[in-house]
């Protein structure tokens, strides 16, 4: 069973999406809390699998109380959920360690794919919403060039060029047609890259290329 903390300071809202989730026979609502604070303190003491996490809350946010599951070092995997496809809040919570995020009005069979796949340990990184808003970011914050980055060093060139895949979004079999490698050996690098780089999955990858200058919005590569 997936273990699910819903976080959302509309009770309509959590009752929807418990509605939605123990329909499904391997997912179960361990709990709700209504602002961030609440959301920390279930968290650490239910250790879910999966926080499902409202971004704008009062009090303490969903960034910060995302911020404090991951540098709990908690089981627990924050999935973000947004009302705008566009918002840098979301973002922002991907920079402090979400796994991913969905807007609020996604399908049920989305959400539903979206909790079990970062209950597997992996990101929703691949959807066309999440690539328009690490774009979004990265034009902000336009960069000249690779960055310093020490962790880069870790990398072989082919892990650097996988890398670059992961950051546009691509999924490991498009990864292994586009550098003429077999699925298995994209997985082996992806499964290198992650604890070299210190990161916990594909979307803080996607998140560490962009911010280190590795790629760009639009470049549709390497720099």
């Amino acid at each position: 069973m997936i273990s699910v903390l819903l976080v959302d300071d509309a009770p309509l809202l959590r009752m929807g999406f418990r509605m939605v989730l123990e329909a499904q026979p391997d997912v179960e609502v361990v709990g709700e809390a209504g602002d961030g604070a609440e959301a920390v303190a279930l968290a650490a003491e239910l250790r879910p699998d999966v926080v499902l996490m409202d971004v704008r809350m009062p009090g303490v946010d969903g960034i910060e109380a995302t911020a404090r599951i991951t540098g709990a070092a908690l089981p627990s995997r924050v999935l973000i959920l947004t009302t705008f496809d566009l918002d840098e809040y979301a973002f922002a919570a991907l920079r402090v360690g979400a796994a991913g995020f969905l807007l609020k009005n996604a399908h049920p069979a989305d959400l539903i794919a979206g909790i079990r796949t970062v209950a597997a340990g992996d990101g929703v990184v691949a959807p066309r919403i999440t690539r328009q808003l690490i774009e979004a970011f990265a034009r902000q914050e336009p960069a000249t060039g690779p960055r310093a980055d020490e962790r880069l060093e870790r990398l072989t060139d082919r892990e650097r060029e996988v890398l670059v895949e992961i950051a546009r979004g691509q999924s490991n079999a498009e990864i292994a047609e586009n550098l003429q490698l077999s699925e298995a050996t994209v997985k082996t690098h992806v499964s290198r890259i992650l604890p070299k780089l210190e990161l916990r999955d594909r979307v803080q990858a996607v998140v560490f290329a962009y911010e280190v200058g590795l790629v760009s919005a639009g470049s549709g590569g390497e720099k």
